[in-house]
């Protein structure tokens, strides 16, 4: 199998990094790759925060180094060092404030390096809603299945994107691998740079371009740059959970706009709504695409019926082969597939709606409530930023249900937002407990870290008197 730099040498003539001088970065390119191999390194740490040394560095590494992991530049003290303990590199290619320089944590005899490229490992980040860092274990024929999946579902020879999303997260670097694998073109613009209209000089309308809901929430509240997200000929939409007025308002605006379902360990979206199908109002999650395959199972495995919810398994071909250094385990494997967290079901055409996800279902009164769908109905009312539903422990309820949110205007009551979901939700799935604050903690993909926000609510808690807390 060709190397990743190899296929680099061959695009070399194309102006396929937008902005770019092609023979530069591969001159860039071939100078790591000379470095990674007199230094025969078997673990590679990148936190490059410069896009285009982050490509360069991660081809060059993809094809000399055994062992690649990506990081993130903006990483806290909390989770540099649960990385660093995982890892234990040999080489930090970028600033890493807790490794004084990049020798310091090479072995002093490291090994050479197994040359055979089918066993180079790809290690992803992945913290879910925990906070916690695990990184994915991938291999470059894994991202090539999800890019081969994605251009036969769309029907593609080639895939130009435009990525504002961070190229160490799945969500980024899967569109550099569509455009890369498929000889297309790819622009890297800041999200923070288009937010603010720096990106209105580019001409969208043959570009994928990806996002996560709250940066779509952004866009489409300005005139001008929704105008620009419509000409796009592709958003595709995850990274988190969407909502059902967000998605109604890109309808308005005609945004071509595909909803996705997918996560780091099948390397980005294997369920994806279709652009017709979404503006006709269908609210499933889409279809599977061609490498992957979804079942439904209960609590003891067993297949579900369409219509029926319960737990998603996925088999795919761009499937990681575990979280590092362990490969996946019969459990998380059980049932002929890759066990998620997620609950849903398939309805008769095999298309899957998404339901929420079951370690955040909150028992309450002896009820089962998904967050996701009050926050939902709260999000319609319009009258909050943002939000996240929580369960707090209770002796009476199990579990308290608990809005954490961001109002519009300060002077905002808990009772103006029941008043107006009253008609929205049933009377068990409404918060007891409301909490205001400035900003909820989310990540450069726009999850919700919920461990901050159990914390958050629960020092509230203690800290306010039930008078005090709208409970009721």
């Amino acid at each position: 199998m060709e190397t990743p730099l190899t296929l680099l040498r061959k695009r070399s003539l194309d102006d396929w990094l937008a902005g770019h001088d092609a023979q530069a970065f591969l001159n860039q390119t071939e100078a790591f790759a000379q470095q990674f191999s007199d230094l025969t390194l078997q673990k590679i740490l990148i936190t490059e925060s410069d896009p285009v040394r982050f490509l360069a560095g991660f081809i060059a590494a993809c094809s000399t180094v055994p062992q690649v992991f990506l990081g993130n530049p903006v990483w806290g003290e909390s989770e540099w060092r649960q990385a660093l303990a995982i890892v234990e590199p040999d080489w930090v290619l970028g600033n890493c404030p807790w490794v004084e320089d990049n020798l310091s944590g090479r072995r002093s005899h490291p090994q050479k390096p197994d040359d055979k490229n089918c066993d180079r490992l790809i290690m992803i980040p992945t913290g879910g809603s925990s906070g916690e860092v695990r990184f994915a274990m991938h291999r470059w024929q894994t991202l090539t299945a999800s890019v081969e999946g994605f251009r036969q579902f769309f029907q593609l020879a080639k895939v130009n994107s435009i990525c504002v999303l961070p190229l160490y997260h799945v969500s980024g670097l899967m569109q550099f691998m569509r455009s890369f694998l498929s000889g297309g073109r790819l622009l890297m613009i800041p999200y923070k740079d288009l937010k603010v209209g720096n990106g209105a000089w580019i001409d969208p309308t043959e570009y994928f371009i990806s996002l996560v809901p709250t940066q779509l929430q952004h866009l489409l509240e300005d005139e001008a740059l929704a105008s620009w997200l419509s000409q796009c000929k592709t958003v595709l939409l995850g990274g988190a959970p969407s909502w059902s007025g967000l998605l109604d308002k890109a309808r308005g605006k005609q945004i071509s706009l595909a909803p996705c379902y997918g996560m780091t360990e099948t390397a980005s979206q294997i369920v994806t709504l279709k652009l017709e199908r979404f503006l006709r109002g269908d609210t499933s999650s889409g279809q599977v695409l061609p490498h992957a395959a979804v079942k439904i199972v209960d609590a003891y495995g067993e297949d579900l019926a369409c219509g029926q919810i319960g737990k998603i398994v996925i088999q795919a071909s761009s499937l990681a082969l575990g979280y590092y250094p362990e490969f996946f385990s019969a459990s998380e494997l059980e049932v002929g597939g890759f066990l998620t967290d997620d609950a849903g079901f398939l309805d008769s055409q095999g298309n899957l709606t998404l339901v929420g996800r079951l370690s955040s279902k909150i028992i309450t009164g002896g009820e089962n409530v998904f967050p996701v769908e009050v926050e939902s109905a709260i999000r319609s009312t319009q009258l909050v930023q943002d939000v996240s539903v929580i369960g707090l422990p209770d002796p009476y309820w199990g579990q308290m249900l608990t809005a954490v949110y961001t109002p519009r205007i300060s002077t905002l009551s808990p009772q103006q937002i029941e008043d107006a979901i009253q008609t929205k939700i049933a009377r068990f799935k409404r918060p007891k407990l409301w909490i205001s604050v400035e900003q909820l903690p989310r990540n450069a993909q726009g999850k919700i870290n919920r461990k901050a926000i159990q914390q958050l609510a629960l020092r509230w808690r203690q800290a306010n008197s039930p008078a005090e807390s709208s409970a009721h």
